[in-house]
């Protein structure tokens, strides 16, 4: 069976070649799609350099919105929702994530960091189920309808589906992995002011699916 993998990117362009490399390593992957969202910098040429599938939108719309643009062009039945500055991702955690799904264990799996750095390790314990790391069945994504405007609450809203059509799900432990902070990337204050953002639009997500 296959995967399509879908990566949400906004000026990724020093963290995607860690996760197209990994990608590329795994057999049941066949389709790689890099949705950049508005980037700025350099994260388009860094995706086509791996010969995937990008598609480069001019401004910038929101993880759910640039999710579901990718699942628009998806072919496989199987989607692995991953997100693009992610360290330390190995071939081995992406077998971890699609294989319950593949082997119909499972409808969908979510991918928690363990043992890679405090602050991501804290954030996921605290709260497994806002890990973007996903695979699930493309049939169900296409029934929820607020995917698109759901922002940063897209994983609370595949939660709240998950919960109303009773699907089984999976929590998958993702070694000696991480991903970079916003403060890190963006410096602290406008770092903290992107964190802000995020979790007004995880917060409206919760209102939503409640």
């Amino acid at each position: 069976m296959s995967v399509t993998a879908i990566i949400p990117a906004y000026n990724e362009e020093k963290y995607i070649n860690n996760v197209l490399k990994a990608l590329k390593e795994v057999e049941e992957i066949t389709q790689i799609i890099v949705v950049s969202d508005g980037s700025t910098d350099n994260t388009v040429q860094k995706a086509l350099s791996w010969d995937v599938q990008v598609i480069a939108l001019t401004k910038n719309i929101g993880k759910g919105g640039a999710l579901t643009v990718g699942l628009k062009y998806a072919l496989e039945e199987n989607i692995l929702f991953l997100d693009a500055d992610l360290i330390g991702l190995t071939k081995q955690h992406i077998e971890v994530l699609i294989r319950p799904v593949l082997e119909g264990q499972v409808e969908m799996t979510v991918g928690i960091f363990e043992h890679g750095r405090l602050a991501t390790d804290m954030a996921q314990f605290i709260s497994p189920y806002l890990s973007g790391q996903r695979c699930l069945k493309k049939k169900w994504l296409e029934q929820i309808d607020n995917l698109a405007i759901s922002g940063f609450g897209v994983e609370i809203v595949l939660n709240h589906f998950a919960e109303q059509n009773k699907l089984p799900i999976k929590i998958v432990h993702l070694p000696n992995m991480s991903h970079v902070m916003k403060e890190e990337k963006l410096g602290l204050v406008r770092g903290f002011a992107y964190r802000m953002k995020m979790y007004w639009e995880i917060a409206k997500s919760v209102r939503m699916g409640g």
